[in-house]
């Protein structure tokens, strides 16, 4: 096989494929496009050594889909693993008492947790708590506490 024009120019957009899949890589928090730069290398030599088209791309997408799946859980496991708990954590499994009636289907409610004030939704889809209910915090999505009556069921005047 001659050594074409469209080989040479494979092996420029394999590198310059490469080098923005690189630049994304520095530019981006975490791992997310350094398996695809390995895939471009790969793609990139076979373009060196002539081989057609389909076979770069058979390169490319093998090599970045073996490197993903050997590299993936090594770098999950140590590249993100120091999360910091914030505050917001310590609410998970307290009591609030509701201080503006919950209301899911009209997007209303508040509660009170630790003298701050959140904004409410109950676990229930449409879910609703009246003022002075006392409930637990089951997680947080977002700026939203998600909350559900306690076993117990109280309801306080606030």
């Amino acid at each position: 096989m001659l050594y074409t024009p469209l080989h040479m120019n494979m092996t420029a957009i394999w590198l310059v494929a490469m080098i923005v899949l690189l630049v994304v890589e520095g530019l981006a928090p975490g791992l997310v496009s350094i398996w695809f730069a390995f895939g471009a290398l790969a793609a990139m030599i076979s373009a060196m050594l002539k081989a057609p088209l389909w076979l770069q791309l058979v390169w490319f997408f093998a090599v970045s889909i073996v490197s993903l799946l050997l590299t993936r859980p090594f770098a999950s496991k140590y590249v993100n693993a120091n999360t910091t708990p914030t505050n917001a954590d310590m609410a998970i499994g307290r009591d609030c008492v509701v201080t503006e009636e919950i209301d899911n289907v009209r997007g209303t409610g508040a509660v009170t947790v630790g003298g701050k004030i959140w904004t409410a939704r109950m676990a229930e889809a449409d879910g609703t708590a009246p003022k002075g209910a006392v409930l637990t915090v089951l997680r947080i999505e977002g700026v939203k506490l998600i909350v559900d009556r306690k076993s117990d069921y109280q309801e306080e005047q606030v």
